[in-house]
């Protein structure tokens, strides 16, 4: 299977790392469209990949491509794509906001997947919903779920839960980043170093992590687990809970929800 990918940040470069890394692809059957030529030849360098500044090059090369540009240059570099469409090709867009209908007005003819991933991708450790759109076969679909596999987990989702699973999974990480970065902030007025609390606190968010996911992600059975009557964690969730903190948490999802919403319209600007 000859891939491509029309954008090289670090949403496409971790994608393509991981293809590489477990042998999903060789670098010889990718190619990868990138404007920045600094970028590009760093990406050639680091990966062996073959690069160019021209989408359509990547377009007569592959079969499966990865449309990773940012949402704000999306439709004109979907439009251009028009003289390139072949009916071999199935295109992956990673980009936020932009919906199944939307893509196939802009590229009539197109067969369209629409992905969220998030920046866990970096690690091999994204969270990835897929939907799909009119003419993908059940094959695509498996294709698909196991190209999205070499970099995390996998669910296919109902499109219009999308704006939710972006505001959740998509924006999530900066969301837990910045707790973490709090916590590290507030153990350095506890007299702990950074680099000690920097070990402290992302430990301690991937050990949670992980016996969420283990053991059936029971939340409050978890708390419990870790609180003992006139404790020390008692004493913590009492000033988180009395802080109402609750709702800054649901109405930053809720933003980032309507921004996603936003996005789908064409030719928004994100400033």
């Amino acid at each position: 299977m000859k891939i491509g990918f029309i954008g090289g940040g670090k949403m496409g470069e971790a994608i393509l790392s991981d293809l590489i890394r477990i042998e999903r692809a060789e670098p010889s059957d990718i190619c990868m469209a990138e404007i920045d030529t600094a970028r590009r030849d760093a990406l050639a360098a680091r990966h062996g990949i073959r690069v160019t500044d021209r989408a359509t090059d990547v377009m007569e090369t592959s079969d499966v491509v990865f449309v990773a540009v940012k949402p704000q240059v999306f439709d004109d570099c979907l439009s251009g794509l028009s003289s390139s469409l072949r009916p071999r090709h199935l295109l992956i867009s990673i980009a936020a906001g932009k919906t199944l209908a939307g893509m196939s007005r802009l590229l009539p003819g197109g067969r369209f997947v629409r992905v969220m991933p998030n920046l866990g991708a970096a690690v091999s450790e994204s969270m990835n919903a897929f939907c799909v759109g009119d003419g993908v076969s059940l094959y695509e679909r498996e294709t698909v779920h196991s190209l999205l596999e070499s970099f995390g987990k996998v669910v296919e989702l109902p499109e219009e839960q999308f704006d939710a699973v972006t505001a959740i999974s998509g924006s999530g990480p900066a969301f837990l980043a910045y707790f973490a970065q709090l916590m590290i902030e507030g153990g350095a007025t506890l007299g702990v170093s950074r680099e000690d609390a920097v070990q402290l606190v992302g430990q301690t968010m991937l050990g949670t992590a992980k016996v969420l996911l283990e053991r059936g992600f029971d939340t409050e059975a978890f708390i419990a687990a870790v609180s003992s009557k006139g404790g020390t964690t008692e004493a913590g969730m009492g000033v988180l809970r009395g802080a109402g903190i609750a709702e800054p948490i649901r109405a930053t999802l809720a933003a980032a929800a309507k921004r996603s919403q936003e996005l789908s319209a064409p030719q928004v600007s994100i400033e």
